[in-house]
């Protein structure tokens, strides 16, 4: 199907799942908009992906700033886009016992994992509920599922977006607007490196984490299909599994097992 002026907006676009959803709905004729961080980072992606022969904007905003997520937004009105479809992929870890752990670090993160994420979904809502169209894919994880000792804040943000993608999809389901939750395990990009856990346990079994392509595939299509939500590999499926018939304590003991650090005595 020819695309034409469709436009995905997708934020994190310039690294692991964020680029490799990028790079899917470029192969399906999507024109691009791309968020992040580096401008020079976000230039060569966008060179990359025209190369599908499609429109690709770049706008590099700092989404831990939430004047930065309206800043983005008039940016798209100026240019009258409107996206057919949000990818809210963007977001950050930060490891380490709450005790102990930066506070500021932890503002920003809560910041860029929720407040971002409730600001661009607003705006898309108010341009998307005139057309009567229009599809979300939010980023929750399998964090979302169980408390996470040594990365509670994080754990926690990800419970936030599960339950509100959850809540508004419900809301929204007679406007012609779908939302869809992703829930990754542990996958091989940045992300555990920017969140400093590379001394975590969790950090031992790498070779198992998930191909952040296969992620990607699995969060396409369930978006494409409208789905509520997808847990993303067999093994995470097993892990949600598990989650859900333990008690929270248990729960919050097993993923404390997990993630301590590797050097830390039993």
């Amino acid at each position: 199907m020819d695309q034409n002026n469709k436009y995905a907006l997708i934020t994190g676009a310039s690294s692991g799942i964020g680029y490799e959803l990028a790079k899917l709905f470029a192969k399906e004729g999507y024109n691009l908009v791309i968020v992040g961080r580096n401008q020079d980072t976000l230039k060569q992606k966008a060179n990359e992906f025209k190369s599908f022969g499609i429109n690709v904007i770049p706008l590099a905003k700092n989404l831990f700033h939430t004047e930065e997520v309206y800043s983005l937004y008039a940016d798209l009105k100026q240019s009258k886009i409107s996206p057919e479809i949000l990818v809210n992929d963007a977001g950050q870890g930060l490891y380490g016992k709450f005790q102990d752990t930066e506070i500021h670090r932890e503002i920003d993160m809560v910041n860029l994992n929720i407040a971002s994420v409730l600001i661009l979904t607003k705006l898309f809502l108010k341009d998307r509920l005139p057309h009567k169209s229009g599809k979300i894919l939010n980023l929750a994880s399998i964090a979302s599922k169980a408390p996470g000792p040594w990365h509670s804040v994080y754990h926690g943000t990800k419970a936030f977006i599960l339950s509100w993608s959850e809540a508004i999809r419900e809301e929204l389901k007679d406007t012609g607007i779908t939302v869809t939750a992703l829930l990754p395990g542990p996958t091989d990009t940045d992300f555990f490196n920017k969140a400093e856990m590379n001394r975590s346990k969790i950090m031992e079994d790498k070779d198992n984490f998930s191909a952040p392509e296969e992620v990607a595939e699995d969060g396409f299509k369930a978006l494409m299909n409208g789905d509520d939500k997808i847990v993303s590999g067999l093994k995470n499926k097993l892990t949600v599994a598990m989650s859900n018939i333990s008690s929270d304590s248990m729960a919050a003991y097993r993923m404390n097992e997990m993630q301590k650090p590797s050097d830390e005595q039993i």
